[in-house]
Order: C-alpha cells, then sequence, then structure tokens
C-alpha cells in the first residue's frame, strides 16, 4: 500500500467540491489517499473500522463468506462511491461484519473516523451526502435479498452476463466467481451456462464466456 497526500480528491465528488465548513475542511486535510493493487483485502469480518473509505477509480468487492466457504457478494464500491458497511460500522462503533477485496487497482480516500463523526456533526451538506449514498446502497441490498428470495437464477445469471459484457466488454469470469455474485454454488451455475450454450446463446471457454445471442439472453433475463 502506498500512501500519497492530496487535497484536490474531492473533484471526484461533486456534492463535496463546495463545502466549506471548518470540520469537512480539516477532514480533507486529514485524509489518506492509497494506492491499493488487486486483489488486495481493504478489511475482513471482525476487523476494527477507523476510517470512512471514498473510491476515486477501481472497484472494490464487499463480500460475506460463510463457515463452509460459500461466498455472497453483496455489492461493489466503484469510483464516486462510498462505502455502506464503513458508514454502518463508523455509525453503530462496530467491527467490518464482511470482508473487502480490490477486484482491480484502486485509488481511494480514507478519512479517519474522528475526523469523519465532527464534519458529520456539523456539515450539513457533508451528512447529506453520506446518508444519500447509505440509502441508495440500502436499495441495492434489499434489490439483492429480493432476488436471492424470489428471483429465477437463469433469469439473475443472463442479467449478470449481460451486465459483465456491458462494463468490461469481456467476460473473462469463473463459474466460482459468478455463483459468488449470484449467492448460489457453482454446480448451479454451471448447469445453467450448459444450458445455455446447448441453445446456442454462448459458447464456454477457459476462463472466458462468450455470448452469441444477446437478444436471447435479455428474453431470459425478463424473467426476473
Amino acid at each position: 500500500m502506498q500512501n500519497a497526500q492530496s487535497s484536490d480528491w474531492p473533484s471526484h465528488f461533486p456534492a463535496l467540491q463546495s463545502i466549506t465548513d471548518p470540520c469537512w475542511l480539516a477532514a480533507v486535510k486529514a485524509a489518506r489517499e492509497v494506492a491499493l493493487a488487486t486483489g488486495t483485502t481493504v478489511f475482513r469480518d471482525g476487523d476494527p473500522c477507523r476510517s470512512y473509505l471514498l473510491v476515486l477509480e477501481g472497484s472494490v468487492r464487499v463480500q460475506k463468506v460463510s463457515e463452509n466457504g460459500k461466498e455472497i457478494v453483496l455489492y461493489r464500491v466503484e469510483a464516486g462511491q462510498s462505502c455502506i458497511l464503513t458508514t454502518s460500522c463508523l455509525l453503530a462503533d462496530d467491527d467490518y461484519l464482511a470482508e473487502a477485496i480490490t477486484e482491480t487497482e484502486v485509488t481511494a480516500v480514507a478519512i479517519p473516523a474522528h475526523h469523519f463523526h465532527n464534519a458529520l456533526s456539523h456539515s450539513a451538506e457533508f451528512r447529506k451526502f453520506v446518508f444519500h449514498s447509505y440509502g441508495r446502497r440500502i436499495a441495492t441490498l434489499m434489490a439483492l435479498v429480493e432476488a436471492l428470495a424470489f428471483g429465477r437464477m437463469d433469469a439473475r445469471l443472463a442479467h449478470r452476463l449481460l451486465d459483465i459484457k456491458q462494463t468490461r466488454g469481456e467476460i473473462s469470469v469463473t463459474h466460482y466467481e459468478l455463483a459468488a455474485d449470484l449467492g448460489t454454488a457453482r454446480e448451479v451455475i454451471s448447469r445453467l451456462l450448459k444450458d445455455f450454450e446447448r441453445h446456442g446463446w454462448i459458447k464456454l471457454h477457459r476462463g472466458r464466456i462468450e455470448i452469441l445471442d444477446p437478444q436471447a439472453l435479455r428474453r431470459v433475463e425478463k424473467k426476473m
């Protein structure tokens, strides 16, 4: 991890640029800009929470791992976003209940907890930013719960494949990673992918999935 001091990082967050409250400006000055390599563990389940995290570049995967090693991806924190779990831990003065791992090279900002609380207490604009971000993430998590409880797995898998294709251009992902994303077993994903391939919708390669018929996947996606 490399630390770099920079005072222009709020430019990545339009809602923060115009805040002039002294406590917020002190938080900006105290913030640490960090560079993280791909695959770095940002925090672990049970770790104390000491900083408010904001991502400037890259993607961080926040996931929960069960005792038997099964993973489920709760959400991702990408450029211009904050981590809802970090916010929750700071507000409740509690430890992390999940883990976070960088999926790409990441540049982020860590505001010490003391300065976060001071800014939250004194700056209405910063408080609005924090709770707006928190509310949007809660909505995302509720959608995940609904999908896990009621959604069709074939529709959710089709949606995930199309989403990866749109955002990354190429679907270089393992069956295990897809299973973690969707909160199911690898065997379930492998079976569904084989079904998709048998219908001629996709082509499975080693470590890569090629979409042959996106329209067919969109029809499956609509079953969600």
